[in-house]
């Protein structure tokens, strides 16, 4: 028996029996990994699905409450309105102070105003006080006094400051009557501001 040509063919049938085996070792460790690696995949996909799917609700919740909210608020809007509406067709009286005494005040009526004057007036025009022309209303409205409200709130010594503003021409005006002439004129008091400016001389008691 020739050995030296037996021998080499067993180590060669040995080591490829071997490097099969091995092969076949490697390959199942590798399948094994790559199973647990798919599963763990897998289980990682099933939780993000179910995040996304909590999400997707939330996201629904949140556009109900805001529907919600929209409609409440929508609502309340209604409500704001009509109590304004109510508000402005209510005669209700608002309480304003001159000399010390409370007086009761209403809305401006333009209608009143044309009756009583014969001719339409504008609210806050500050020449339905006798002795007020365009040029000393100019002067009130550049101390920032342009309603009859704000003209009954100023001071006699206040009145005449502005009319000094305006140089010696001016000067000579009397505004002792002018706040209370605004105070009616701002309640609406039109029969009573007419009577008295019938009495007055130029503004003057």
């Amino acid at each position: 028996m020739n050995w030296c040509i037996i021998i080499p063919i067993l180590v060669g049938i040995i080591s490829a029996i071997l490097g099969y085996l091995l092969g076949r070792y490697v390959l199942n460790n590798k399948a094994e990994d790559s199973g647990e690696n798919i599963s763990e995949l897998k289980e990682r996909i099933l939780n993000l699905e179910n995040n996304l799917e909590l999400c997707r609700k939330n996201k629904l919740q949140l556009q109900n409450d805001l529907e919600a909210c929209n409609k409440s608020k929508a609502s309340l809007t209604l409500d704001l309105n009509a109590k304004k509406n109510e508000s402005n067709t209510d005669l209700g009286v608002v309480a304003s102070s001159f000399s010390g005494a409370t007086i009761l005040t209403i809305p401006f009526d333009a209608e009143a105003a044309k009756i009583a004057y014969g001719k339409k007036i504008k609210q806050d025009d500050l020449k339905i006080v006798e002795g007020i022309g365009p040029k000393i209303e100019g002067l009130f409205h550049n101390f920032d006094i342009k309603t009859w409200k704000a003209l009954s709130e100023t001071s006699i010594e206040k009145c005449q400051e502005v009319l000094n503003s305006g140089g010696e021409r001016y000067r000579i005006h009397k505004p002792g009557t002018w706040p209370k002439q605004a105070l009616l004129a701002y309640q609406g008091r039109w029969k009573e501001l007419v009577k008295w400016q019938d009495e007055l001389d130029g503004g003057k008691a």
